[in-house]
């Protein structure tokens, strides 16, 4: 854990700035005692480049409908690219979010605050093709209070469930990996939030994380086992994590990820994130929920899957993002001895 993180985009390439440097954000949002509808929605700035790019990705309880956008940073107010808009509100503390009228439906004007300390880490990886991973990486919990209007429709979302994810530096990681998962489980009192990386054989390239509860503690996380089912394609379906942490705890938690959707190709991951696409670039698809699409369907397998989680008798909800390696090469694992 490390303090201090300068909440604000930074929007101004320096001399000294290497040509893939980014910073973005990423928000969800889901109710706070079920799965859908679920938005996750964020926005990325490349100074060298020129360009801030963003997305939104909304599944329902049929389909999942996704918008990305793109545009010249240097055309924008440095707050804003296509439908979707933001400010720091407080640093660290509480944001807005509107979304305008567009192709998905789907149209927001929120303010994000808060419930629990963020969690700040480094992420240093050296990859298998001799790149250099490196940035800044922030997660936190809170809640929402605002309106949430699809397909002309209005719902008050006071108490939703939200979690943001802030990264800023420089992001290459390729090859080599074999199990991804960023785990985002929020309970009445206590939210449970890791990054765990493992290579192809199950051993372990990265693991950051904390309990965050709402009372200010943060207790880092310091293992993390797992023992998850997949139907056909690598999509997941439920399983069980069992988390470690500095304090002494262990949490058992289960998961039910039968919900569906989250394909974060639809967001435009899997390598499309600030490439230069000119101004008020714009793409809009709709994945039917119907099986026909999953984690090896698409470009990216990175799903981030709206759950309900159980633990020592409470119901939480929150984002379990997973990824398998397509690899003929590796076989998922269980770490959890049975």
């Amino acid at each position: 854990m490390t303090d201090g993180f300068h909440d604000a985009l930074v929007t101004r390439a320096t001399a000294d700035m290497p040509e893939r440097f980014f910073d973005r954000f990423m928000f969800n949002l889901h109710p706070d005692g079920g799965t859908a509808p679920s938005v996750i929605l964020g926005a990325g700035v490349y100074p060298p480049r020129n360009v801030v790019d963003g997305f939104v990705v909304l599944t329902t309880e049929t389909e999942q409908r996704n918008l990305r956008f793109s545009t010249e940073h240097d055309a924008t107010d440095a707050a804003s690219v296509g439908p979707l808009k933001w400010e720091t509100l407080e640093d660290n503390t509480t944001w807005r979010i509107q979304l305008g009228e567009n192709k998905t439906g789907l149209e927001l004007d929120l303010v994000w605050r808060a419930r629990a300390p963020y969690w700040l880490g480094s992420v240093d990886v050296e990859n298998t093709d001799g790149n250099v991973t490196s940035f800044d990486h922030l997660f936190q919990p809170g809640r929402y209070e605002g309106t949430l209007t699809l397909d002309g429709s209005a719902t008050d979302v006071g108490g939703w469930y939200g979690l943001r994810d802030r990264s800023r530096g420089v992001r290459t990681m390729s090859g080599g990996q074999g199990l991804h998962i960023w785990y985002q489980a929020q309970f009445p009192d206590r939210t449970f939030g890791f990054l765990l990386v493992e290579d192809r054989r199950g051993g372990r390239i990265l693991l950051e994380g904390a309990v965050m509860h709402d009372d200010g503690r943060l207790d880092d996380i310091t293992d993390v086992r797992h023992d998850l089912a997949f139907a056909a394609g690598n999509d997941l379906t439920g399983g069980t994590i069992e988390v470690v942490t500095a304090g002494g705890a262990t949490y058992r938690i289960g998961a039910d990820a039968s919900a569906g959707g989250g394909y974060m190709a639809g967001g435009g991951y899997g390598g499309h994130h600030g490439k230069v696409r000119g101004r008020d670039f714009q793409e809009f698809d709709v994945y039917p929920l119907d099986g026909s699409v999953g984690p090896t369907t698409l470009d990216s397998a990175l799903t981030d899957r709206c759950c309900t989680f159980e633990w020592n008798g409470q119901t939480g909800y929150g984002i379990f993002e997973f990824a398998l390696s397509r690899s003929s090469s590796y076989t998922y694992r269980s770490s959890i001895a049975t």
